[in-house]
C-alpha cells in the first residue's frame, strides 16, 4: 500500500475521548450515518408515492445487489488508496447523488428511475465506503483505544438511529421529497471537511507492499483470515450471531408486535428498549476503554442473550417484552461490539480494509437474506419455533467464541 494519507497522527498518547483528532472524525462518521437515515427514509417514502408496493420495494433493495458483489474489492480498495482518502470520496459522491436527485424531484416529476439509479449509486459506493470505514479508525488512534473508539463508533450509530428518521419526517414535511434529499446531501457533506482535517497514522514501512493484482491483494486478505488463529472463529462467530439476529429483530419483531396486538406503538417501545441497551454497551465500552478478558466476555454474553432472543418470543406483556428487547440489547451489543474491537485489534492494519470488507459481507449481504426466510417460517411455524431456532444459531457463535482457545482467550490492548 502506498503511504497517501498524510499528515499522521503525532505519537502523544491521549485518551480517545478527549483526543480531538478522534472526535473529529467521530463528529465526520455520526454526520455521515445521520445523512444516511435521512435519505432511507426519504427514498422509502418518494419510492412509495411514486410506484405500487412492490416497485417501492424493488427500488429499497436495488442497492443490496452492487454492495454485496463488490464488498470483498472494496476492502481491496481500501487497503490500496488508503481509508481515508476512500471514505473522502464516497462520501463526496454520495453527497453529489443525492442532492443531484434533489435538483431533479424540485424540477420535475421524472418517477421511480432516478430513486433506483440513486439506489444503485449508493449501493456500489457503499461497496467501497463501508470497508473503509472499519479500517480507518486503527489510523486514528492508537491501538490501545480502538475498543474505547468501537464503543465511541456505537454511540454514533445509535444517535443516528434516533435522530435520522425524525429529521427526515421533518425534511419530507417541510420540503417534500426534494427537501429531505437536500438535508440528507447536506448531513453527508458535513463530513467532507472534517474528514480531510482528520490526521492518520502511516502503516510500518514493511506493512505498505500491496500485491501486483487486485485479485492477489484479495486473495492475500482472505488467506490472512483464515490462517488467522483469532480473525478465522472470529468471522464465523459474527456471522452466526447477524444471522440469527436480524430476521427475529426486524421482521420477526413486527410480526410479534402485530399477533400481540401492541401495535405500532408498542413496536416503538420494544425497538426503544433494545436501542437503549445496545447503547449502554456502547458507553460502557467508551468509559472503560477495554474489558478484561474480552474473548471469554464476548462469548458469554452472546451465549446469554441468545437466550434472552429465544425468550423474546414467549413474553405476552408488552413491558416484558420492553424489559427483555433491553437485555438483548446489552448483552448483543456487548459482544458485537467486544467481536468488533477484537477483530480491529489483531488484524494486520494492511489488511483492515479486506477484513471489514468480509466482516461487512456477511453483515450487510447475507444477513438481511433473512428476513424474508423468517416471515415465511413464521407464517408456517409460528413465533416461538422460529424464534428459537434463530436463538440457537446466535448461541452456536457464542459457542464457536467459547471452544476456540485463541479467541477464547483473546485480549484487548492495554
Amino acid at each position: 500500500m502506498t503511504a497517501t494519507d498524510l499528515p499522521t497522527v503525532p505519537t502523544a498518547h491521549r485518551p480517545a475521548h478527549r483526543d480531538p483528532n478522534v472526535l473529529r472524525w467521530l463528529a465526520a462518521y455520526a454526520s455521515s450515518m445521520v445523512g444516511d437515515s435521512v435519505y432511507y427514509l426519504a427514498l422509502s417514502w418518494a419510492a412509495v408515492q411514486a410506484g405500487s408496493p412492490a416497485q417501492a420495494g424493488a427500488v429499497m433493495s436495488a442497492s443490496a445487489l452492487p454492495r454485496a458483489v463488490l464488498m470483498l474489492f472494496g476492502g481491496v480498495v481500501a487497503d490500496r488508496l488508503g481509508p481515508r482518502r476512500v471514505v473522502i470520496g464516497s462520501d463526496a459522491v454520495r453527497c453529489a447523488a443525492v442532492l443531484a436527485v434533489a435538483v431533479l424531484l424540485l424540477l420535475t416529476s421524472p418517477g421511480l428511475w432516478p430513486l433506483a439509479l440513486l439506489a444503485l449509486v449508493f449501493g456500489t459506493v457503499d461497496a467501497v465506503f463501508m470497508p473503509a470505514v472499519g479500517a480507518l479508525p486503527a489510523r486514528v488512534t492508537t491501538h490501545d483505544q480502538l475498543a474505547r473508539v468501537q464503543g465511541m463508533r456505537g454511540l454514533a450509530i445509535r444517535l443516528s438511529y434516533v435522530v435520522g428518521a425524525p429529521l427526515g419526517g421533518l425534511g419530507v414535511a417541510a420540503g417534500g421529497v426534494a427537501g429531505a434529499f437536500g438535508l440528507a446531501g447536506l448531513l453527508i457533506a458535513v463530513s467532507v471537511p472534517l474528514l480531510i482535517s482528520v490526521r492518520v497514522r502511516d502503516l510500518p514501512t514493511e506493512d505498505r507492499a500491496a500485491a501486483p493484482t487486485p485479485w492477489q491483494d484479495l486473495r492475500a486478505g482472505l488467506t490472512h483470515v483464515r490462517r488467522h488463529r483469532v480473525l478465522a472463529p472470529l468471522m464465523l462467530a459474527i456471522a452466526l450471531g447477524d444471522l440469527g439476529f436480524v430476521g427475529p429483530l426486524n421482521v420477526g419483531l413486527t410480526l410479534l408486535a402485530d399477533r400481540r396486538g401492541w401495535g405500532a406503538a408498542g413496536l416503538g417501545w420494544v425497538l426503544a428498549g433494545f436501542g437503549v441497551g445496545a447503547g449502554c454497551a456502547s458507553l460502557l465500552l467508551t468509559v472503560r476503554g477495554r474489558l478484561p478478558r474480552a474473548g471469554l466476555v464476548a462469548g458469554c454474553t452472546a451465549l446469554v442473550g441468545a437466550v434472552a432472543i429465544g425468550a423474546l418470543a414467549f413474553v405476552p406483556g408488552l413491558v416484558g417484552a420492553v424489559g427483555v428487547a433491553l437485555l438483548i440489547g446489552l448483552l448483543a451489543g456487548l459482544s458485537g461490539a467486544l467481536c468488533g474491537a477484537l477483530l480491529q485489534t489483531h488484524a494486520d492494519p494492511a489488511c483492515l480494509g479486506r477484513v471489514s470488507a468480509v466482516s461487512g459481507l456477511v453483515s450487510l449481504g447475507l444477513a438481511p437474506l433473512t428476513m424474508p426466510v423468517t416471515a415465511a417460517a413464521v407464517g408456517a411455524f409460528g413465533l416461538g419455533p422460529v424464534y428459537v431456532v434463530s436463538a440457537a444459531v446466535c448461541g452456536l457463535g457464542g459457542v464457536v467464541v467459547l471452544v476456540a482457545p485463541a479467541l477464547r482467550r483473546a485480549e484487548l490492548p492495554r
